[in-house]
């Protein structure tokens, strides 16, 4: 006898084993393609959201422009340097940047200085130091505020003093602000 025989042998006393053997493959393939279509899916939506994610916070997207314009904020455009002829125009530009700023957050400025002199005055850089008064929760959006969009700003400083009697009075948080900005010369 041969080693195929036993074999034949149980499947013609058996013929509905070699039918079920059958179909439960056929079962076990299909579930294994289901299961390596659906993680194909997932890694695809994976992708395309973080794709979103990063497009919306590159500026790329016009829906979060959009929503930026409204929930009456301004996207700002144009170009990375500030404008105007000389560079006291680019300290008033840049001052009445950071001002604007906080405005739109709410807050106040009690008093402010453009520093023509300052460390990367030969750079061409202009700064600013703004002295004023935000609440708390708008402090993260002012500094977005100002370093998010055109023209490119830099914070150099940040001194945040808390409220006489803590935050749960609901005072006002003093900050102290250095902007900078790099002009373009006049060129």
């Amino acid at each position: 006898m041969s080693t195929g025989q036993p074999s034949n042998f149980f499947v013609a006393r058996h013929p509905h084993a070699a039918v079920f053997g059958y179909v439960a493959l056929v079962v076990v393939f299909i579930f294994a393609t289901g299961n390596a279509i659906a993680d194909l899916y997932e890694r695809y939506a994976a992708v395309a959201a973080s794709s979103s994610l990063l497009n919306q916070l590159e500026g790329r997207t016009i829906s979060s422009r959009a929503g930026a314009d409204a929930a009456g904020e301004q996207v700002p455009s144009g170009s990375p340097f500030l404008e105007g002829q000389t560079v006291t125009i680019a300290g008033a530009v840049l001052l009445q940047r950071v001002i604007g700023a906080v405005t739109r957050v709410g807050g106040q400025v009690l008093s402010s200085q453009v520093d023509l002199q300052g460390a990367h005055a030969k750079e061409d850089y202009v700064g600013v130091i703004a002295n004023c008064e935000v609440d708390q929760p708008a402090l993260q959006r002012l500094l977005y505020d100002i370093e998010a969009g055109m023209p490119f700003l830099f914070i150099d400083q940040l001194i945040v003093q808390a409220p006489e009697g803590g935050a749960q009075d609901g005072g006002r948080m003093r900050v102290l602000l250095g902007v900078s900005g790099q002009w373009r010369g006049g060129r």
